[in-house]
């Protein structure tokens, strides 16, 4: 009986052509924040509230590739998961393909208590259907910004908008993969966040988008089903 292979084939819009790539790896990218002292409060301040500090800063944690979720929405269980704004770079078969997006590495907060890379792998990641040239956006990358808004009874509330310096630079995102060793060849990264302008907020849907200087932007907009019918 021969054996079908299954291909984890995603579709991005870039310069309004289609672009598709068969993802073999994805990674997030934790503790990514450029100021050093900010993150370590931030650290200390999630070990507050029972989450492990990590073993390294920045943290790669590797998820399974079945969770990029492109569909403009996702299923969870419980009440205590929330997405963020992500800088995504979407690697393709070779080291001229690289492109950015954004999406968001929706999380369970209370397993994240726990295991935080379980409480990565059991959310769906949303990620936007359009991409850049990272060499055509390269130029201007620090006048870019994260910017996402949290649905809460009916009603979208700001969630993050920050320019991307909050993070850290793109040499030091690109440099640190490397030294990780990792194929990168067809592989996505959500690379990091910059901070809530108000805590944790579990919303019906999340939108996230990235702006850059031109007010171009790629928005990722999704909704929330929780499964729980307790």
């Amino acid at each position: 009986m021969k054996q079908t292979i299954l291909k984890n084939e995603y579709s991005f819009k870039i310069n309004n052509e289609e672009k598709k790539i068969d993802v073999n790896s994805v990674y997030c990218i934790g503790y990514s924040g450029s100021d050093v002292e900010k993150v370590q409060e931030h650290i200390d301040e999630l070990a507050e509230l029972g989450i492990p500090k990590p073993p390294e800063v920045p943290m790669l944690y590797p998820v399974r590739v079945s969770s990029l979720n492109q569909s403009g929405s996702m299923e969870i269980l419980g009440t205590q998961t929330s997405g963020e704004a992500e800088i995504v770079l979407i690697f393709g078969g070779n080291e001229d393909e690289v492109y950015i997006s954004v999406g968001s590495d929706h999380t369970d907060r209370g397993l994240e208590t726990v295991d935080i890379n379980k409480s990565k792998q059991v959310c769906d990641k949303p990620l936007a259907q359009e991409a850049w040239r990272l060499s055509s956006v390269v130029d201007r990358w620090n006048e870019m910004k994260l910017v996402s808004k949290v649905l809460i009874n009916g009603k979208w509330e700001p969630y993050q908008e920050q320019y991307v310096t909050a993070i850290l630079p793109l040499e030091k995102i690109l440099d640190y993969l490397k030294n990780k060793n990792l194929d990168l060849k067809n592989s996505v990264v959500f690379a990091g966040t910059v901070p809530l302008l108000d805590g944790f907020k579990y919303g019906d849907g999340y939108e996230v988008k990235l702006v850059d200087p031109d007010n171009n932007s790629i928005t990722c907009t999704y909704t929330v089903k929780n499964l729980d019918l307790r």
